[in-house]
């Protein structure tokens, strides 16, 4: 079982020490380290090259985490991928009990493994809608994001099948990612903490202006345009579909931006017209 391991990063040289040292201390090694640098500005490429001259760098210019991610799984030898996000950190034990979980169990070609949370350097507890699982997860991923990246062991070939990251998504490309997956394969979860997620800093991508539901809207909305879903899924999506334009149209309302309130009524309604 061959692993690539993907970091993508930008300016975040004071953070990403940590994250590689994490995946050089793992017990279970990979067969690589791949560092996909998104045009930083700090330093990070002197760094790296003159501490660890054995990981594979690749540099691009500022074009975003999916593209990133994209050209390190394009990159990698492996036949399975590990993402870590620059910030995150893995515990010793991650690779080497995901592993052990797929060996166990024949056919699993995506796995993924709780987390603990980090926040301003405090430990929070998540709450109980961020609850993760395993099995034909589809539906229960439609609300929010429930598998962490940084959490994934993911076999290469799924992305033949399912295509990559959505490089026009600023956010959510990682939900996005998760539903076209979900939607043809079961997942494993592993419920160990077996990284750690560290959050409350100011480059957060999360952190964006309207709110990150407008993303989750796209990516639903692409899923149905591909006719791809089965036909309970093609339900389900349209239920949490128009469940969000509502709440995306309640907060254009407050805000009096009109012109984007009437195209999301028009959504609304075109959905609710095929929603049956």
């Amino acid at each position: 079982m061959n692993i690539s391991v993907v970091i993508p990063t930008f300016n975040r040289k004071h953070l990403l020490k940590r994250a590689i040292e994490s995946v050089e201390g793992q017990t279970r090694k990979p067969l690589e380290i791949i560092v996909v640098d998104d045009g930083s500005s700090d330093g990070t490429r002197e760094w790296l090259l003159g501490s660890h001259p054995s990981i594979k760098y690749i540099r691009q210019s500022n074009s975003g985490v999916s593209r990133a991610r994209n050209k390190g799984i394009k990159a990698s030898a492996g036949s399975w991928v590990a993402f870590l996000d620059s910030d995150d950190e893995w515990m010793p034990k991650k690779l080497e009990e995901q592993e052990r979980s797929i060996v166990e169990g024949p056919g699993t070609r995506f796995c993924h493994t709780n987390e603990i949370w980090i926040r301003n350097g405090v430990r929070v507890n998540q709450m109980k809608k961020h609850q993760k699982y395993g099995g034909e997860i589809f539906e229960k991923c439609l609300d929010i994001c429930r598998v962490s990246p940084s959490s994934v062991l993911i076999k290469k070939e799924v992305f033949d099948s399912v295509g990559l990251f959505d490089e026009s998504l600023r956010v959510c490309e990682d939900y996005d990612l998760w539903l076209r997956i979900t939607s043809k394969f079961s997942v494993f979860f592993l419920d160990r903490p077996l990284i750690k997620k560290y959050g409350g800093h100011s480059d957060q991508l999360s952190r964006v202006r309207g709110g990150i539901e407008q993303y989750r809207i796209k990516s639903i909305e692409k899923l149905l345009g591909s006719a791809s879903l089965t036909g309970s899924q093609s339900r389900s999506a349209k239920e949490v579909l128009v469940h969000k334009l509502n709440i995306y149209a309640n907060g254009l309302a407050k805000r009096q931006r009109t012109e984007e309130l009437d195209i999301v009524n028009e959504k609304i309604e075109h959905w609710l017209k095929w929603k049956a």
